[in-house]
């Protein structure tokens, strides 16, 4: 009898790339493989309750390990792998000078005001993005500077980036690697020296402890093999955010030219 796994995938366009990848590799295993889109913390009330078996990917230990300690009061987790290696940032398009704009505190320019579209247009509430661009917002003091933030869908954030990189405006956009934007626009990060983006986390796969039976010491061996890269996931997330190409079609030619799968 052919076992099942669930696989709990935070709803963002470039996790689904990473669980499709993760579906082809436990497929070749011989699961059958249930894909449940979630928002972030619903996908990790999901791990906690036991709906899904595996979460990817958890971005530790910066976005996501409040939502980890929550779960593991619960149930034991084990980390899989290592997706990639994002990362939080605030960026503005690289035909904005860096003389004029190089760190946040740069936007209480008075200069810069005048020329900045102070609509700055995030995620989800229940993103790390998100959380940490609140903060910004509050110890930059850039509410009081006429900057609103606001949140809403990926796609929101992404349109309203794209809408005023054509009309040559200054746009700063919340964001983060990787994410296909990156993979057709210069993007130029701007130094955040008060530490509130986080740092450099680790996308792994979250394994409940209780559901490890599943999988032989081999097949665990082989899921902890994973290694990608902000560069690849970016690349596959445009090709079907922003070419239309067919999501797990995409990820297994990529798996098929490649080593990722951890043979």
């Amino acid at each position: 009898m052919t076992n099942k796994i669930t696989i709990g995938v935070t709803d963002l366009s470039f996790h689904r790339v990473t669980a499709s990848l993760l579906t082809h590799v436990l497929s070749d295993m011989g699961f059958t493989v249930k894909r449940v889109y979630s928002a972030h913390q619903e996908n990790f009330s999901k791990l906690k309750s036991g709906e899904v078996d595996i979460l990817c990917s958890a971005w530790l230990p910066s976005s996501h390990g409040i939502y980890k300690s929550e779960t593991e009061a619960v149930e034991p987790l084990i980390e899989l792998g290592l997706h990639y290696e994002p990362y939080a940032l605030w960026g503005v398009p690289d035909y904005v000078p860096k003389e004029a704009i190089a760190e946040v505190s740069d936007l209480l320019k008075p200069e810069v005001i005048t020329r900045m579209n102070r609509q700055i247009q995030g995620i989800n509430p229940g993103a790390g993005i998100t959380r940490f661009s609140i903060k910004m917002m509050e110890e930059y003091g850039l509410n009081d500077a006429g900057y609103t933030f606001h949140t809403g869908s990926e796609e929101d954030c992404f349109a309203a980036f794209e809408q005023a990189v054509a009309n040559k405006e200054w746009v700063v956009v919340p964001l983060w690697k990787p994410q296909f934007l990156h993979h057709k626009y210069n993007i130029r990060e701007i130094a955040e020296p008060k530490g509130l983006l986080g740092i450099v986390d680790r996308a792994v796969l979250l394994l409940r402890q209780d559901r490890a039976s599943l999988f032989t010491e081999k097949q665990i061996e082989k899921l902890d093999s994973l290694r990608f890269s902000n560069e690849i996931i970016a690349a596959l997330d445009y090709q079907v955010s922003r070419e239309g190409k067919p999501l797990d079609e995409v990820t297994q030619i990529e798996l098929n030219n490649s080593s990722f799968n951890g043979n």
